[in-house]
């Protein structure tokens, strides 16, 4: 599924090990979007998220291959409240909302000012502008989330979970941006999730899909 990651890596390749929060009102298709990155699947009818999911992928680049620890959360109002919880020591987020529905790009924004305020300083965050197939009934403008994301300095991609269009190149373009610093160098707020930790060998076993491999859990 992965056209957009290289085929092969390295076996001198670093690997670096990130925190992704995914945030965004309910029913956006947050969970839809990690589904189709880790999986290739996606499901028409997708159950809400309780609390938080949990997941990982690995994507490859020229010289490093991360690995996302990829933190779904609920958009219910009252789960709100957790969410600090999940993206507290988080290196990237990526702040969903549903192009065919204005109120969720309100909310988003309102996700982007919390995490600007809240999350680490240094954190990477993507706006992604799901339901891009359903462009026809759009209610947000690209133009206008566009210039919206530079004015906040975010990475900003409109993104299909069922088509895939973009799904793969948002997680790449988050790596790409991610700093691969040195493990000694750098230590997150949250012990186990500090900043660029370098793996040096590939985990012997987990829940996330194999470099280049596609698919995973």
């Amino acid at each position: 599924m992965a056209a957009s990651r290289p085929s092969a890596t390295s076996a001198t390749n670093k690997i670096f090990q990130f925190k992704l929060v995914l945030l965004g009102e309910s029913a956006v298709g947050k969970s839809s979007l990690v589904l189709r990155f880790v999986k290739g699947q996606f499901q028409e009818y997708q159950e809400s998220t309780i609390g938080a999911a949990f997941l990982t992928q690995t994507v490859c680049l020229d010289e490093t291959t991360v690995k996302f620890e990829i933190w779904d959360t609920a958009g219910q109002e009252r789960y709100h409240s957790l969410a600090p919880m999940y993206y507290r020591g988080a290196q990237a987020a990526i702040v969903v909302y549903d192009i065919t529905n204005a109120d969720t790009f309100t909310r988003a924004k309102t996700w982007v000012k919390e995490l600007q305020r809240q999350a680490s300083p240094n954190i990477v965050i993507a706006l992604a502008g799901n339901k891009a197939d359903m462009s026809d009934t759009r209610a947000v403008e690209h133009q206008e989330a566009q210039v919206y994301a530079d004015d906040n300095s975010l990475l900003f991609l409109e993104t299909s979970a069922k088509t895939a269009l973009n799904v793969n190149e948002v997680f790449m373009a988050i790596a790409k941006k991610l700093p691969k610093s040195d493990p000694a160098a750098g230590g997150g707020s949250a012990g186990r999730t500090r900043a660029g930790v370098d793996l040096q060998d590939p985990p012997p076993s987990g829940r996330g899909g194999r470099c280049c491999g596609g698919g995973g859990n």
